[in-house]
């Protein structure tokens, strides 16, 4: 064994800080099964819990120089995968939320669709009139829709005014509508889903 394998946890964190790959290659091989396991418990998914293990070591390369020695490093590595996986569930929550809603609203007041089948042909219609957006306006429409972002943040995080998100949402809404408009069924699900 080489001497290099003697490293405390302390000494491998004081390392990781100076930027040692050694160090993180060390600290991954001590804790990237644990967190895998941590996160399939909740996931239940092997490529979700995966990625929240890559999550967790990419936080940690990144925030390498404000790690504390007096801080617990195992706790600190599974509060940033909790947090991760908390994430992960608001997001498939927020990008599937929509599904849910229309289903209930269905079966509750629309007996004339009556299958999951048939629910799932409007949704897929849906997404194929999403897809024939410009990409600009697509991305738009997505963030706003389905990651549930504000005009702010959007305009924000894409470098653009809060008037050209607004304007590219409701020419989005217009085309959607416009296409939607000869189904009764498919009109109904479209402002259910997308009227706010």
């Amino acid at each position: 064994m080489k001497n290099e394998q003697f490293h405390t946890e302390q000494q491998l964190i004081t390392l990781l800080r100076n930027g040692s790959q050694f160090a993180f290659e060390q600290l991954f091989e001590r804790y990237s099964q644990k967190l895998y396991r941590f996160s399939f418990s909740y996931l239940k998914s092997e490529t979700e819990a995966e990625e929240i293990v890559q999550n967790v070591f990419l936080k940690l390369w990144e925030n390498r120089k404000k790690l504390k020695n007096e801080t617990s490093f195992q706790s600190y590595l599974f509060t940033i995968a909790f947090n991760s996986i908390r994430k992960h569930f608001n997001q498939k929550a927020r990008s599937e939320h929509y599904r849910t809603e229309i289903i209930e609203w269905l079966t509750d007041e629309n007996p004339s669709i009556e299958t999951k089948a048939e629910f799932e042909k409007l949704v897929a219609k849906l997404e194929e009139l999403i897809e024939e957006m410009p990409l600009r306006r697509k991305e738009i429409f997505m963030k706003r829709k389905k990651e549930g972002k504000s005009i702010r943040d959007i305009a924000s995080e894409m470098e653009i005014s809060p008037k050209t998100v607004e304007n590219q949402i409701t020419e989005a809404m217009n085309f959607l509508k416009k296409e939607f408009g000869n189904d009764r069924i498919s009109g109904m699900l479209f402002f259910y889903v997308f009227l706010e």
